[in-house]
């Protein structure tokens, strides 16, 4: 009976954090002005403009602009892929059923663990669920950045030998195969990809497209949209490559400048998540019968149990807040 008050108490704490991370976190994180800045950007510019002058600029204007028009739809299907899509983007060679099967073999084992230990058939089934449909997806998760950040100290590097590679007379196609033979990985496996996919007759611009949809960061959406434009478009690809080139660079030294000025509010998010840890242990350390009553009592734990849940949300929040996209 004092373990299924405790379970209700438990959900009815989860189901009110969870309503209170709806409606705070959009407030907290800042999405609400980055879409509407996002929003801003993307407005088109009024008046109409027309000349006959500017024909062919403005067909390779609305050529540009379809272009464009087409990647930002595949990049908002990227936000929330399959599961195939997100267990080839972690470089995983896994079926869905065996993901399944893993993720029922998960759930299963802590819910007989919960149970053989004597903790009730709620708590179990509550432990179970959560082993069973969190810790694989956190697992993906955790691998997809793990190989996003690995191909990512590779890419710029990449790129730069793709430029001179046409600078020096090679077709692109030449260069794209040197780095899929000669680059670390991952990179040498998604341009390995992007080959093998332009030999069985998909466009060269659309399979480097399709380089985002494997490896969802900035960096890979930025080559597929330059060698989309220079496809249909035309111009000077090497240049093109030079810039976008210089940009990845940019971008990852801005990346490391402000991981490194985070670096005090990470430290500072994690003393205030630590504190009520060390606080418990020293006081249970001089004085034990005092702190006793949070496991031992009924309402102690209820009070541990709502304590746990806001302090892991709070701590959600701390993480998203100084994590910063971009």
């Amino acid at each position: 009976m004092k373990m299924q008050t405790l379970a209700l108490f438990f959900a009815v704490a989860v189901a009110i954090g969870g309503v209170a991370w709806v409606f705070l976190y959009p407030l907290l994180s800042g999405e609400r002005q980055a879409e509407k800045r996002r929003a801003l950007v993307a407005r088109p510019e009024p008046g109409a403009r027309a000349a006959s002058a500017r024909t062919s600029q403005k067909n390779r204007r609305e050529q540009i602009e379809e272009t464009l028009k087409a990647l930002d739809v595949k990049a908002q299907r990227s936000k929330s892929p399959p599961i195939e899509i997100r267990i080839q983007q972690a470089g995983l060679a896994w079926t869905k059923l065996r993901f399944f099967i893993i993720s029922g073999v998960i759930g299963l084992f802590l819910f007989l663990v919960v149970l053989v230990m004597g903790g009730g058939t709620i708590p179990a089934a509550v432990l179970g669920f959560a082993g069973g449909f969190g810790v694989p997806r956190w697992l993906l998760s955790f691998l997809k950045k793990r190989r996003e950040k690995r191909f990512l100290e590779s890419f710029p590097d990449a790129v730069d030998v793709i430029t001179r590679g046409i600078k020096a007379g090679l077709p692109l196609l030449d260069s794209l195969k040197i780095i899929a033979s000669e680059a670390p990985e991952p990179a040498r496996s998604e341009f390995r990809s992007i080959v093998e996919t332009q030999t069985i007759g998909m466009p060269l611009g659309e399979a480097c497209g399709k380089l985002y949809e494997r490896m969802p960061v900035a960096e890979a959406n930025f080559f597929g949209i330059v060698i989309s434009i220079q496809q249909k478009s035309g111009g000077n690809l090497s240049e093109a490559l030079g810039n976008l080139s210089r940009v990845l660079r940019d971008r990852k030294k801005m990346k490391a400048k402000i991981q490194a000025m985070s670096m005090e509010a990470k430290a500072s998010a994690t003393i205030i998540g630590c504190l009520p840890v060390a606080v418990g242990l020293l006081v249970y350390l001089t004085s034990p019968e005092y702190i006793e009553l949070l496991w031992t009592t009924r309402t102690g734990r209820m009070m541990l149990a709502g304590c746990a849940v806001w302090m892991s949300m709070g701590v959600l929040v701390m993480k998203n807040m100084i994590n910063f996209d971009f």
